[in-house]
């Protein structure tokens, strides 16, 4: 499988869980939320922590 397709279809999902996590953080006032700030930075920068740790996907490309 491409590691660009992988990426195009992983990033807006981070972004989306980010945002989501955020918001329910503020919703609610429980703080754990507020680590939805992880895949936001993930998404945003292009970066997948989880290809460091799996080597399945290429980080160069």
């Amino acid at each position: 499988m491409d590691v660009n397709k992988i990426r195009a279809v992983c990033r807006p999902i981070r972004i989306v869980l980010g945002l989501a996590l955020i918001g329910a953080g503020v919703y609610t006032g429980i703080k754990w939320f507020y680590l939805g700030i992880i895949p936001l930075i993930a998404g945003l920068s292009n970066f997948c922590p989880l290809c460091i740790i799996t080597k399945k996907c290429d980080i160069e490309a």
